[in-house]
């Protein structure tokens, strides 16, 4: 597989909600702000990571989206707090397995271990835009119903997992931005979520064993 790496920097808020959660009015969080009609996606992601699950424990992501505007490859590395470095490759055939440049940007971590499917994750995603008085995109808004699996025996998928969260990911606004449309989602009974990923949701304590700290196989979260 071949193809060039972009990047950029992703900044964002997540937010758990209740399935009957309605999202508030966010037009004016800054002056002369609107927001576009709601679109709809629908999202499949592969997620990658070695059997005890190096990447996790490193705080990184890496998977295979299908569906919207920005379908390919996704490798996001921890950069401070509320924000992640993310590097995109092409899509490429499925059976093509993790492109070379995504592969060795992880290297150090993976060791000799396999990259593997370790959880499938499909989202109904409803997106709105906050727009400046220009029009220019501040911030995306995404409504987000999530049916997660995880590989079982034989790598058939395991029982679904099911539930709704919002993410506000900085586009070109600034961080008034977000802490705008924090209040307004807060005040409409939205609350903080407790965890930083869908991924790390999903794959619940087997990712907190994976964390830094916790013994086992955190030894192995880099490797030479």
């Amino acid at each position: 597989m071949s193809g060039k790496l972009t990047e950029h920097l992703e900044i964002e808020s997540k937010f758990d909600v209740d399935t009957g959660f309605v999202v508030p009015d966010l037009s004016g969080v800054a002056d002369g702000s609107g927001v576009t009609e709601p679109e709809v996606r629908l999202l499949a992601a592969h997620y990658f990571d070695t059997s005890d699950l190096r990447l996790i424990a490193a705080k990184i992501t890496l998977r295979r989206r299908t569906g919207g505007p920005d379908a390919g490859w996704h490798l996001k590395l921890p950069a401070g707090a509320g924000s992640r470095r993310e590097m995109q490759a092409p899509l490429g055939a499925e059976d093509a397995g993790v492109p070379p440049q995504l592969a060795s940007l992880v290297a150090e971590w993976v060791g000799d271990e396999p990259l593997r499917v370790v959880a499938v994750l499909e989202t109904r995603r409803t997106v709105r835009n906050l727009t400046g008085a220009g029009g220019e995109a501040l911030a995306e808004v995404a409504d987000d119903l999530v049916t997660g699996r995880l590989p079982g025996p034989g790598n058939d998928l395991g029982e679904p997992v099911n539930w709704r969260e919002i993410e506000v990911e900085l586009v070109f606004g600034g961080p008034e931005i977000l802490a705008a449309a924090r209040d307004r989602l807060t005040a409409a009974g939205a609350r903080p979520s407790r965890f930083p990923s869908k991924l790390v949701r999903l794959l619940g304590t087997r990712a907190a064993s994976s964390a830094p700290g916790a013994g086992g196989g955190q030894q192995l979260r880099r490797s030479s």
